[in-house]
């Protein structure tokens, strides 16, 4: 649960930063196939993962954070 939550905010930042997946794996240093299993859920993001999307996108870990999204309800 924890890790699709992870994957659907990754995945609605990238869009919204504009991101392919190709470019923000590049960006990351991780392949697509990686991106895409942690955009699926299938995959939980180590924190580094989870810092280096936040400073591509230019977000916070907090704002990135399912678990902002949870306190907001």
């Amino acid at each position: 649960m924890e890790a699709e939550q992870w994957g659907r905010r990754i995945r609605a930042f990238r869009k919204l930063k504009g991101y392919t997946q190709e470019g923000l794996a590049g960006k990351m240093n991780i392949s697509v196939s990686i991106l895409g299993e942690i955009e699926r859920g299938n995959r939980k993001p180590d924190q580094a993962q989870i810092h280096k999307v936040a400073e591509t996108l230019d977000i916070s870990v907090e704002e990135l954070s399912p678990e902002k999204v949870q306190h907001l309800k």
